[in-house]
């Protein structure tokens, strides 16, 4: 027999034993146990330590809002950590470990931590930033100090780095009610809703249906509250109407009745079946949604609360009758309500002595001392538990009176020798996703709790969610919230009849009491109630304040344990009361989700993968691919040997001798039509469109309307009423979205449509001093002479039988034209052109050259276009347009948009024959040990084949006039340090003759 574990009693299967091991260390456990509820049976006390002080921690409660027993279960190479030990199933096999420990957790060197006292109070790693004056130690160098030690003691487990090999999936249901949580409200919701005939999905996170009916002891229509939770289920179970999804938590409830959910499915098995996922993520849309989710026990705030062998007293009853195992012999409680007697009556049924219950009431009624006598327990009303004693277990507590309605203590302590000590500080109903779902929780007086607030989307609560906190309220309210969800009459049918202890569950507004010694508000960030003090004396006031300062329900279990009696501290030391302090807005997730599950099937590269229609050819070619945006693109296509700069400079000089092919079918293409489409492009270019004629192709450049620059591209005019916009690869969903905008929402009187035809068109550039002749070789139904095609004219014809639009225009400097087709037929159309420029020694190239030309003609892209700069600051104000107004015009003349000391635009040439670097800053004096004074930063570098030498463009203050002078390079990130000279942006062929010829 297991050390605790009852000779009877509790709902697992005590035929089935189960071997598991912890911290290396074998055990075994019964079917229907969980990790806790096995460690525990075993007589295993310890099962963590704390995140700050790395303080002994044991089992708090037995349930998804446990904060001490935080495990890594490990399966292989893969690790999962900060799991609580109450939501691991155990099987066959199982292999767990603790947390937060060196080198073990009975010996564990953290925990001298505990000699830091107030030098580790709330803050003390923001106030590193600042730093005391301690030698050479000073302010931000103080911080430097300690950034290693912090961020090495940052976390509680280890994350691993082996790959999930698990399956996930990710499932959409719809339903007309989604019930969430299946204790005694929830069964009744879900019965009373499909016997409507609804569509239903009852949701539970636990693994078995039930909630409290599976430990409350309790009786409903004569028969246990556990069988009559079975037997429900059963019904449920033959409906056709009813999707059942145990170990499934609603962790998130959205706009428009829509919750995410994440079930567990082999989590809690050896190994999985043949097509079965780890866990599903679930989609839900429900027409109505009954929270049932019930609530949790608060503990109190004491000095030595957090001992291992402290727990909240309806953890210890389920551990009794849920799982047959005793929290300890010689048991204790200390309460503020009547539900603890409830527990301590349970916990003497199972077997435990019940030494003492310390009540900090007075006046305890007659009902609960009869509880108390038929538990044999000690009744110490008007008192309050002031220390315990132990080390890693508990072996004793210490009382002393207490007055409730002042809070102090009188007499002298009293040891009680007990190695459990139970507690109960009242009920918080488990509101979170009603508080996601839009509105703030109101505070109830009574209840000394948090009620859920007035719906703002389609729910109904039920049951303790709603502050019902007994069984026979929650199966009345839970019929009620079915038959409402489900549009259905009242039933006349009588309810179930439930046999209960008696209680009050409005608990005395008592949550702290003040003694001598660390009393924890938060157990797994070890937040202390002077913490919380702390706090409010160093003005963090507001309770989002709080939260970050003291880093209350930050950690994994949200507060859940920890958010009232925080509240309450604060609420004291502000002189207000608990409501005008109010209380954080919980988030989703709930608990803690996986990412896997997140992603489910679309694991690995989450963006989509664009490609080119040419894209297998420059695979089948050498092409070094990489992503550009959600594109795939060439960036070189190298020869055996060659480095990346080998390759570029090669193609780059290939194509400035005779002539080079480059995809940029990626560049986005907007189809601009209808009887305003001319005006339209006015007002969105800063230079005019509607003057363009057809059949000529023009450079616009857009600003944002705050005048900064957006985006450049080429608008080309098809005919009077239709332009084909083209704009960066980067921008072209931007641009959509902005052109579209301004359409719906500001022009809507304009008649003009906007089609995205980035897909439909497949593109090659072809430029260098023998594009035109190979453009003529192989082109068909028109002429590419310079009087037929000139700059920036455009002609229809066919290559290879396919037709195509082709536009003279230039991003490298040399005479350069782009050939549109149908993206089916772009390879076809790329070939021909290839074995057209063959006899010209034609070579493909690549973004690495296509950035080097660009580069050495000056032109500009994202890089330059970086949301900071304006059309002045690149050098295009000649493009601004006097005649009209335009977006950004009315902006784009602001004081700061015309300062002389602006960034602008410049070429730099390293003096030193040296690479240069994006990001590296210019400054006038060269200091590498304090680098400072930045003048401006590089925007995009290269070596220029052209010119032989490194190169680069620039933002630079007061770029013009610094044409022809000498600055340095300084980029100590990358050791970097070096002379250049400032020169203008456009470094090959100026005066554009290459280009126009």
């Amino acid at each position: 027999m297991s050390p605790r574990r009852a000779e009877t009693g509790g709902r697992i299967d005590r035929l089935r034993t189960i071997r598991f091991t912890f911290d290396g260390a074998p055990y075994t456990g019964h079917a229907g146990d969980t990790l806790a509820s096995a460690l525990l049976a075993n007589g295993v006390t310890l099962f963590g330590r704390s995140f700050k002080y790395h303080r002994p921690r044991g089992l708090l409660s037995a349930g998804v809002e446990e904060p001490n027993a935080l495990v890594t279960v490990l399966r292989g190479e893969v690790r999962e950590p900060n799991i609580a030990a109450t939501m691991v199933e155990i099987y066959d096999g199982l292999v767990a470990v603790s947390q937060n420990r060196s080198p073990s957790l009975a010996w564990d060197i953290g925990a001298l931590n505990q000699l830091g006292g107030k030098i580790l109070s709330a803050g003390f790693y923001y106030k590193t930033f600042m730093g005391p004056v301690i030698g050479p130690l000073k302010g931000t160098r103080f911080w430097m100090f300690c950034e290693h030690f912090i961020r090495r003691a940052a976390g509680l487990g280890k994350a691993g780095t082996a790959p999930d090999p698990s399956r996930y999936e990710r499932m959409n249901a719809f339903c007309d009610v989604l019930v969430v949580g299946s204790g005694p409200a929830g069964l009744m919701a879900a019965k009373a809703a499909a016997d409507q005939g609804a569509r239903v999905i009852l949701a539970e996170l636990e693994a078995h249906f039930g909630g409290s009916a599976n430990w409350s002891g309790e009786t409903i229509d004569g028969t246990p509250a556990a069988d009559w939770a079975q037997r429900t289920v059963g019904q449920l179970e033959g409906n056709d109407n009813v999707r059942l999804l145990p170990r499934t938590t609603v962790w998130g409830y959205y706009d428009g009745n829509t919750l995410a959910a994440l079930e567990r499915v082999t989590d809690h098995k050896e190994a999985a079946a043949k097509g079965e996922p780890r866990q599903r993520y679930w989609a839900i849309r429900a027409g109505t949604v009954v929270l049932a989710t019930g609530s949790f026990e608060r503990p109190l705030v004491f000095p030595g609360n957090d001992r291992p062998g402290v727990m909240l007293a309806h953890a210890a009853e389920r551990y009794a009758n849920e799982y047959g195992v005793l929290p300890g012999q010689r048991i204790a409680l200390f309460t503020n309500n009547d539900s603890a007697y409830r527990s301590a009556l349970a916990l003497k049924k199972a077997g435990a002595a019940v030494v003492a219950i310390v009540d900090v009431r007075g006046d305890v009624s007659n009902e609960m001392r009869k509880l108390a006598s038929e538990a044999e327990a000690e009744l110490l009303a008007g008192h309050a538990v002031v220390a315990t004693e132990g080390g890693k277990a508990l072996t004793g507590l210490k009382v002393q009176r207490f007055d409730a309605m002042s809070g102090a203590l009188s007499g002298d302590d009293r040891s009680i020798h007990a190695d459990s000590l139970l507690m109960s500080g009242g009920w918080s109903p488990t509101i979170h996703l009603a508080s996601q779902a839009g509105a703030r929780a109101e505070w109830d007086a009574a209840r000394q709790a948090f009620l859920p607030p007035p719906p703002t989307q389609r729910w109904i609560g039920a049951g303790a969610f709603t502050g019902s906190f007994s069984t026979a309220e929650a199966i009345a309210e839970g019929r009620a919230a079915g038959l409402q969800a489900a549009g259905g009459a009242a039933s006349p049918a009588p309810l179930p009849v439930v046999e209960a202890a008696p209680g009050d569950p409005d608990p005395a507004p008592v949550f702290e009491i003040k003694a001598k010694g660390k009393s924890f508000v938060d157990f797994q960030h070890d937040v202390t109630a002077e913490d919380v003090r702390l706090a409010h004396r160093e003005g963090f006031v507001s309770v989002e304040h709080l939260k970050r300062y003291t880093t209350l329900g930050m950690a994994t279990d949200q507060g859940k344990n920890s958010n009232v009696p925080g509240l309450a501290i604060m609420a004291e030391a502000l002189g207000k009361p608990i409501p005008e302090v109010g209380t954080t807005r919980f988030r989703p997730p709930y608990t803690a989700v996986s990412i896997g599950s997140l992603a489910a099937e679309r694991f690995g590269d989450l963006k989509p993968e664009r490609l080119t229609p040419m894209h297998d050819w420059h695979i089948a070619n050498g092409a070094t691919m990489y992503s550009a945006g959600l594109w795939y693109r060439p960036m070189i296509y190298g020869l055996a040997g060659e480095t990346v700069e080998q390759a570029y400079v090669r193609e780059a000089k290939a194509t400035r001798e005779s002539a080079g092919m480059v995809d940029v079918s990626t560049l986005g293409k907007i189809a601009v039509q209808g009887p305003d489409a001319a005006e339209f492009l006015d007002r969105v270019y800063i230079n005019m469109f509607s003057t363009l004629a057809v059949g000529k192709a023009r450079y616009g450049l857009m600003l944002r309307e705050d005048g900064l620059a957006f985006d450049d591209g080429t608008t080309w005019r098809l005919g009077e009423q239709e332009f084909l916009m083209t704009t960066t690869t980067a921008n072209a969903g931007k641009v959509m979205q902005h052109l579209e905008y301004f359409l719906d929402v500001i022009w809507p009187e304009l008649k003009v449509t906007v089609t995205s035809v980035t897909d439909e068109w497949a593109g090659a550039a072809i430029g260098g001093p023998n594009a035109r002749a190979i453009l003529a070789s192989c082109v068909t139904g028109t002429a590419v002479d310079n009087a037929t095609l000139p700059f920036m004219g455009i002609v229809h014809g066919r290559i290879a039988g396919v037709p195509v639009l082709i536009c003279r225009l230039s991003f490298s400097g040399e005479m350069a034209f782009e050939v549109y087709s149908g993206s089916g037929h772009g390879t076809h159309v790329w070939e021909a052109l290839i074995e057209a420029g063959r006899p010209f020694g034609l070579v493909t190239y690549g973004l690495e050259a296509l950035g080097t030309m660009r580069i050495e003609k000056g032109h500009v892209t994202g890089a330059e276009i970086d949301g900071r700069t304006t059309a002045r600051d690149l050098h295009l104000d000649w493009m601004l347009s006097k005649k009209k107004p335009f977006i950004g015009s009315a902006m784009m003349d602001r004081e700061g948009l015309v300062a002389s000391d602006r960034l602008e635009l410049v070429g730099l040439v390293a003096l030193d024959n040296r690479p240069l670097n994006g990001g590296g800053h210019i400054v006038e004096e060269l200091d590498e040990a304090n680098p400072h004074d930045s003048i401006g930063h590089i925007t995009a570098c290269c070596y220029s084949p052209a010119l032989g030498k490194y190169i680069a463009l620039a933002l630079v203050e007061g770029g013009k006039g610094r044409h022809g002078t000498r600055a340095f390079v300084s980029d100590p990130l990358r050791n970097r340090f070096g002379p250049i000279e400032i020169v203008s942006n456009h470094f090959y062929d100026p005066d554009g003759s290459r280009m126009h010829g």
